[in-house]
């Protein structure tokens, strides 16, 4: 493997930028199933993949999800192309014979709910921050929120599932629109070590 050339490293990190405001360009069909072909791709434990993605793009689910958010967000949500809940099944599991075949019984080790819980939570967020960076990959801005009603969303879009809402991330073509100056952030020394 070799290193990303400094323009690759810009778009993906050091000159992205959290967007507020969309250009009403569409985000076709397509583009979304090449994100989601990127992001499966990220790794997780046991390969265990359990985040679930709700592609949100009509004006009535829009609608719907604009209400559950807090603050500024709704706006944000109505305004973007396409939003997407970021969610984890708690049922992952049972895809375990089929995603990790060489360990027979590996869905028994989640039998502990708790356990299973922070599996799913937290594999799930490696996904959501893999799909950030897909998206960006393939030329899109990304506003990714966390100001909303979780169980409201549950129940509006995972309802008879064992799926839960962890994020939301709105995906598109920003503008400059309500763009906050880049927020600081900490030096090496303040936030890692070297043992």
């Amino acid at each position: 493997m070799s290193k990303l050339d400094s323009a690759a490293l810009a778009q993906l990190f050091t000159e992205a930028r959290t967007r507020n405001g969309w250009k009403s360009d569409p985000v076709p069909e397509a583009v979304l199933r090449e994100l989601y072909d990127l992001v499966k791709f990220g790794p997780t434990a046991a390969n265990s993949t359990p985040a679930r993605f709700v592609f949100v793009t009509s004006p009535e689910a829009k609608e719907k999800l604009a209400a559950l958010s807090s603050g500024s967000n709704g706006p944000k949500i109505l305004q973007a192309p396409v939003t997407v809940i970021v969610g984890y099944d708690l049922d992952f599991p049972e895809t375990l014979d089929k995603l990790f075949p060489h360990a027979p019984g590996a869905k028994n080790w989640f039998g502990d709910p708790v356990a299973k819980e922070w599996g799913a939570f937290r594999n799930s967020s490696l996904q959501g921050g893999y799909f950030i960076l897909a998206a960006r990959a393939l030329g899109l801005d990304v506003g990714a929120m966390s100001g909303f009603d979780n169980a409201g969303v549950d129940a509006a879009f995972f309802a008879g599932t064992n799926i839960k809402s962890n994020f939301i991330a709105s995906i598109g073509y920003g503008t400059d629109d309500n763009l906050f100056p880049r927020s600081p952030r900490l030096d090496f020394e303040e936030a890692a070590s070297i043992v």
